[in-house]
């Protein structure tokens, strides 16, 4: 996985932005995430913008095309793009929205992933440690709060949904001891 500084994640996600737009059907929503984009944009400090362009294009993520009148624009590769989607999915300030009241539910990740695709099967240990998944076993995480269908997305990035199932569950053998990782009493 790529490690990017903040100006790097936000070009990443306005890049990404722009694609978004061009696929939203409300009107409503396209212009609350116009607006959002434009905010971001002026943000960006011309100095660092220059820096992280320069870096992003060396990593092959964009292409800067250069226009007959002297301008150019930046162009998301195929690889820019996968990782355009996994900046919005799991950058630092994302989290998923943990609910008022439980839904009685484990959500249990459990992946085989080969020697092969180790790099994924350490960024997947990572996001669910970062998002608060209690590690059963080695390759076995839990959580009560909904987030399969993120989950998958990032499975689906990987290409790695062979080895990466979640299990929705109503009953866990250990549950008051993990409960006591995820709620205060009373449950």
């Amino acid at each position: 996985m790529y490690k990017f500084g903040p100006v790097q994640q936000k070009l990443l996600l306005l890049l990404g932005g722009v694609i978004i737009l061009g696929m939203e059907t409300s009107s409503i929503r396209y212009y609350r995430k116009l607006r959002l984009l434009r905010r971001e944009w002026k943000k960006i400090d011309q100095r660092n913008f220059n820096r992280s362009v320069r870096r992003l294009a060396a990593q092959k993520l964009v292409n800067e095309v250069l226009l007959p009148d002297g301008s150019f624009k930046l162009v998301l590769t195929r690889e820019g793009v996968r990782q355009a989607r996994v900046q919005y999915l799991f950058g630092k300030s994302i989290r998923f929205k943990n609910p008022k009241e439980w839904d009685k539910k484990w959500r249990i990740v459990l992946f085989d992933i080969p020697e092969d695709d180790k790099r994924f099967r350490d960024v997947l240990r990572s996001h669910l440690r970062e998002l608060n998944f209690y590690k059963l076993q080695q390759s076995v995480f839990i959580s009560p709060f909904p987030c399969e269908k993120q989950l998958l997305e990032l499975v689906s990035l990987y290409k790695v949904e062979s080895f990466v199932r979640i299990v929705t569950a109503d009953w866990v053998d250990n549950e008051e001891k993990i409960k006591k990782h995820f709620f205060k009493p009373p449950y």
